[in-house]
């Protein structure tokens, strides 16, 4: 008979369920992972390093994290499903040890006209309860603070049994803040009505320019055939109360052209159609139409602030929800620790929580009523970082997308401390990282690569950040690498003058920025950089700006669209072949019928998530059987578009498919470090770097002389920042003056001219504080900047 074991080598003896201590990939091949297997241990900080390209985000958003939250979306039901985004399982053998993953990446927050900072954390509405609770005069619930809730009134009759059948009156109101002139927006539209129709003609004339609204289209004849007003008299000669009809009318059903219809004013129907959507989502025609035709102004009721008159009248102190609202969140952090009331103690405690979480991560000079549209992705991503720091959630996968992205030096080491505090409170947190100061703090290192593309995709090293540095690997040895300062400097060729600049936190400022030259614009996050560019440069032929923005566009757009290389491509193929070009065309002649061009073909399962498959017809191909019959070069035009930059580059270089205008855009799009991406990737898969590095390829052509680029190294692995510092000098030596708001110092370092900004941020910022080379820079050491830069270049 076995003895029981005693307590003290129980003791020993882990628990079974403490052995889950690693999550297992096993196999894993999706995009351009080649069967990829690692473990990751939990409960650590793991940074994921290599190329741009080199499949660093497939492994870990594609695939670790895409599976995570397939599996929970899984255990929701049937009709909750119907409302998520379809998640297929990614391509991977095994994957084991998975906890919930929450993604906090860089896509910018919604563009909500009623979305600002406060609304997208707690502070908002932990300011409101406190206003309910001390404000003077009290106005009602924490509703009453919120410009989101309208105030409603209602009354009725209800019947109430109590034996015999009584009717008794009941009212209901609630009391919220918007402001009813704006509808808690701060801005009102007003509407040229002189861009809507020419007055001078008739509608059976054209009179209506709306787009849509073209005689003969359902949208004009609502009009010219409603009997409302005379299709055959000029706008000018209406009565009155004709227009007033045709403008103003209330929404009416009614047979219109033999069709029942709803009838309503010009005005409100343009409003519901155009005004209600985001303009930056519209069509370019359409959003030309809501720029020309539509002004915002300040709400004057609400002076802006989007609230109600009892909502600003209600204060704490001399100060209203408003102003605590419209302050810089580090003095409004100040404004909360005065306040001492013990009835709202734990309240109080939360909210300085929140507002210094603000402060430390280096988003102090942000207000609450910013919105929340106008954030930058890693002021975005920055603001979903504080939202998880306050989470009682452990045991749980952090998934992060370069959170240093926008940060100044200065700033990088407040995030470092954010990641070690998510990860010491019992969090696996996974890094995706270029930066040498972010990649320092990993407790385990996963680098990919070798190459970008078909040339990454494997595992070239896994371990500790020591051991990266000994590897060998491209990340190993470009890990301590430092740029040294310009011996010699460009010499300007003329100055472009900024007076009294003062957008945003801008005080008044005078700089002139030397033309010829490459110029870095710098300083810590918020200190003014991108509202002296973009604020104070006007954007005209000569000026090409190039930011990060999303590029418009559906998923059939791709590279070889956007940039205007598929023209050149199509005609090659049809003069090779003696077809049309548009037989060429995903989008047209000579889509595959079965997807229409797509390639997959989308399913809508009603009530379940719907699924997307590869067409069984064109195997993906997304072309015709008989287009694929035509080969220029001994490739059809399929196998073209699956091809990398680099591989283009060489096939349209020479031998029969040799094509000098297709040869052209592929050499920019190499030149800006897109060698990897294949000619028919989805814009919608590439990241801000990447876009930005593609809208700079595009614009290389055009004939504007200032190039003003917005931190281009966003995305970059350290062996590629050279690349780009080629790029920019070739750029200079062709003429241009280029302007780049930046903080990698190896881009600083080999500036011509620098433009410091700060000291701080908001309004502690808006100051030049340095002006001139960056040796001279390096020499002073008299800002942050000038520190870090040359602790950076070893001075």
């Amino acid at each position: 008979m076995s003895k029981a074991p005693r307590a003290d080598e129980q003791a020993s003896v882990p628990h079974a369920a403490d052995r889950h201590d690693l999550i297992r990939v096993h196999g894993a091949r999706e995009n351009n992972l080649k069967d990829v297997s690692i473990e990751i241990p939990k409960r650590r900080l793991t940074v994921f390093t290599g190329v741009s390209g080199s499949g660093k985000s497939s492994l870990v958003f594609d695939t670790i994290a895409a599976e995570s939250q397939r599996l929970i979306n899984e255990t929701y039901s049937a009709f909750v499903q119907g409302f998520m985004p379809t998640l297929a399982r990614p391509e991977v053998d095994v994957l084991e040890g998975l906890t919930t993953a929450i993604i906090v990446d860089q896509q910018r927050l919604g563009a909500d006209p009623r979305s600002t900072v406060g609304t997208a954390t707690d502070a908002n509405a932990m300011l409101r309860i406190l206003f309910s609770r001390l404000g003077e005069p009290h106005i009602g619930p924490p509703s009453a603070y919120a410009f989101n809730v309208p105030s409603v009134r209602a009354s009725g009759a209800i019947t109430v049994e109590r034996g015999t059948r009584k009717t008794e009156k009941a009212t209901f109101e609630r009391t919220g803040g918007m402001c009813p002139g704006c509808e808690g927006r701060g801005t009102v539209s007003d509407i040229d009505l002189t861009q809507l129709y020419d007055d001078t003609k008739s509608l059976a004339e054209g009179a209506l320019t709306v787009p849509g609204y073209t005689a003969g289209g359902w949208n004009h004849r609502l009009y010219s055939e409603s009997g409302f007003v005379d299709q055959d008299k000029p706008i000018r000669e209406y009565t009155e109360k004709e227009l007033a009809d045709f403008l103003h009318h209330e929404p009416v059903r009614m047979k219109i052209a033999g069709i029942n219809m709803t009838y309503e004013g010009l005005v409100p129907r343009i409003q519901k159609s155009f005004l209600a959507k985001d303009k930056e989502g519209m069509q370019p025609h359409i959003r030309a139409f809501v720029e020309r035709a539509v002004t915002f102004t300040t709400c004057p009721e609400c002076d802006g602030t989007r609230l109600s008159e009892g909502a600003r009248a209600s204060k704490i102190g001399k100060v209203g929800i408003a102003d605590a609202c419209a302050m810089q969140i580090s003095d409004l952090a100040d404004w909360v620790r005065g306040l001492d009331e013990p009835s709202v103690a734990p309240l109080l405690t939360a909210l300085q929580l929140t507002l210094d979480s603000f402060v430390e991560i280096g988003l102090g000079y942000l207000s609450l009523d910013r919105p929340s549209g106008t954030l930058s992705g890693g002021e975005a991503q920055r603001v979903k970082m504080i939202r998880h720091l306050g989470s009682s959630l452990t045991d749980v996968t952090y998934v992060f997308d370069e959170p240093t992205i926008g940060l100044h030096p200065h700033d990088i080491q407040r995030t470092n401390d954010l990641l070690l505090q998510l990860r010491d409170k019992g969090n696996t947190v996974l890094v995706v990282e270029h930066k040498p100061e972010a990649i320092a703090i990993a407790d385990h290192v996963v680098d990919l690569g070798p190459g970008a593309g078909t040339g990454g995709g494997t595992v070239c090293f896994e371990g500790t950040v020591d051991g990266l540095r000994a590897s060998g690997t491209v990340t190993g040895r470009h890990l301590d690498d430092r740029a040294a300062v310009k011996e010699s400097v460009r010499t300007p060729t003329g100055a472009l003058e900024i007076r009294g600049a003062s957008t945003h936190n801008l005080r008044d400022v005078d700089v002139d920025i030397p033309l010829g030259v490459l110029t870095v614009i710098t300083g810590v996050a918020g200190s003014g950089k991108s509202s002296l560019v973009h604020g104070s440069i006007p954007a005209g032929e000569e000026v090409v700006s190039v930011d990060q923005g999303a590029i418009r566009g559906s998923r059939r757009s791709n590279p070889a669209t956007y940039t205007g290389l598929l023209d050149p491509i199509r005609k090659a193929f049809a003069k090779a072949n003696g077809v049309k070009p548009a037989l060429f065309s995903a989008n047209s002649e000579g889509a595959c019928p079965t997807c229409n061009g797509a390639g997959v073909i989308y399913t809508d399962l009603g009530m379940m998530a719907g699924v997307s498959s590869t067409c069984e017809d064109c195997e993906g191909k997304r072309f015709q059987p008989s287009v694929l019959e035509h080969l220029l070069g001994g490739r059809d035009i399929s196998e073209v578009l699956a091809m990398s930059v680099t591989e283009a580059e060489e096939f349209f270089g020479s031998g029969d498919a040799h094509t000098p205008a297709a040869q052209r855009v592929l050499a920019r799009l190499a030149d800006v470090g897109l060698g990897y991406l294949s000619l028919g990737q989805p814009l919608t898969t590439l990241s801000g770097g990447e876009r930005q590095r593609l809208k700079l390829a595009t614009h290389m052509a055009d004939k504007g002389g200032v190039y003003i680029l917005d931190e281009p190294t966003t995305g970059l692995h350290l062996a590629d920042v050279e690349q780009l510092l080629g790029l920019l000098d070739r750029l200079v030596d062709s003429g241009k003056s280029v302007i780049v708001v930046e903080h990698h110092q190896a881009v600083m370092a080999h500036a011509d001219w620098i433009i410091d900004l700060g000291p701080g941020a908001g309004h502690d910022g808006g100051k030049i504080v340095f002006e001139g080379t960056p040796a001279a820079l390096v020499a002073a050491r008299s800002t942050l900047t000038g520190e870090h830069l040359a602790q950076y270049v070893g001075a």
